[in-house]
């Protein structure tokens, strides 16, 4: 699989000076992490959810998460189990024919479903990426783990574990310490399990009776952005002990009333895409776009997607730009590796070699995985061309 793959071997030339590179589920897992890029979440007892996730697949998604927990009813879970079982088996024999599947996941409630799960699914296991912990504290987490690394060597196969943040001894103050060094102790021990950290910022708002609006990003609610900031700054570092961690959960997709003016400028669509510009913002999307920017600003990469819409912003906004590969580029030149400061190619900033050699490594990494934009290609052309194949894809 490869993003940006939906789109014709024509258009991707025209759009990218480097394209996107392949890669499977038996990658690395930093390959893996940084990859992830929007992950699709649905409910697993959708009665059509293989026939669901092989169109998400052919649209450019590339990981998804099939829930077991907080989408569906209390009374539903065994259903749901049956169901995914099922459905792993009919995407089992869409791989033998020749379809692509994404990176799948599944969401389960208590530790003893992982190895029950993966017991159940058979050969379909094969196509289990790993498992969504939720509600993830040292307490919890390390029974979850120990799961599964058990499901795996009982497998025979890799399988990761992506643990959610959500829990209230992470919001609350008095605890918030204690519980991220706890964690920190938890997925450290298990490294080698750990794909990504997921941010369960529903969960925090919750706690207080909470709920942004759709003309208000994660960061407009402070006591939400205060534990992105705790989180990314114990758990997502630079110096080679950090996880990635991925962006909240963007909840809406259908425009309700507006209150305040759109925050998508006319400038970069006039004249081009001014239609996908409408379309953004009356399904709601221009919150998105702006909350995936500050993500990016804040540390995190990638994010929780709860409908198809959100899939191609999130992708479009992951390119690496020509200028931030120029810039990235020559700050890890070999013969700048004893520092200083430079022009950039671009001539509007300045490049310090040692304050920006972490970004760079960061924006490299992500430009193999999402492709480099040719000069004078931006999102909104990225957009519009995924926009587009998505359109035209086949049912």
């Amino acid at each position: 699989m490869r993003h940006f793959g939906h789109l014709s071997s024509a258009d991707r030339r025209a759009l990218f000076h480097k394209e996107p590179v392949e890669f499977t589920a038996d990658s690395p897992a930093d390959t893996l992490a940084v990859a992830l890029g929007a992950t699709l979440y649905s409910p697993a007892t959708r009665e059509h959810l293989a026939a669901g996730v092989l169109k998400q697949a052919r649209c450019g998604v590339v990981s998804m998460v099939l829930c077991l927990e907080d989408s569906i009813d209390d009374a539903e879970v065994a259903a749901a189990e049956e169901n995914l079982v099922r459905q792993f088996g009919l995407l089992g024999a869409a791989a033998e024919e020749g379809e692509a599947l994404p990176l799948l996941f599944v969401r389960v409630r208590a530790p003893e479903q992982v190895g029950d799960l993966v017991r159940r699914l058979g050969p379909a296991a094969r196509h289990l990426t790993g498992f969504v912990l939720p509600k993830f504290t040292e307490e919890r987490g390390i029974p979850f783990l120990e799961a599964v690394a058990a499901a795996e060597a009982a497998h025979g196969r890799p399988l990761f574990a992506m643990p959610v943040l959500e829990s209230p001894g992470l919001l609350h103050l008095e605890t918030r310490a204690g519980t991220l060094d706890g964690i920190a102790r938890t997925v450290d021990k298990y490294r080698d399990r750990v794909l990504a950290l997921r941010l369960g910022v529903t969960d925090f708002c919750s706690a207080y009776g909470l709920r942004r609006t759709p003309e208000m990003t994660a960061y407009d609610v402070q006591l939400v952005a205060s534990v992105i900031g705790d989180v990314v700054n114990v758990l997502g570092r630079a110096d080679g002990t950090g996880f990635t961690v991925t962006g909240p959960v963007w909840e809406y997709f259908r425009l309700q009333e507006r209150m305040f003016k759109p925050q998508l400028r006319q400038s970069p669509f006039r004249g081009r895409a001014e239609e996908l510009r409408a379309a953004l913002i009356d399904h709601d999307l221009d919150g998105l776009l702006r909350e995936v920017e500050l993500d990016r600003a804040n540390g995190l990469l990638g994010k929780t997607c709860i409908h198809p819409s959100h899939v191609q912003p999130v992708h479009a906004l992951s390119v690496v730009s020509h200028e931030e590969y120029s810039d990235a580029s020559d700050l890890l030149c070999p013969e700048r590796s004893g520092g200083g400061v430079l022009r950039s190619a671009y001539t509007n900033k300045m490049n310090e070699v040692k304050p920006h050699r972490a970004w760079a490594e960061r924006t490299l990494r992500r430009a193999e995985l999402f492709g480099v934009a040719r000069e004078g290609v931006d999102f909104v052309d990225l957009l519009a061309a995924g926009t587009s194949a998505v359109a035209r894809s086949p049912v």
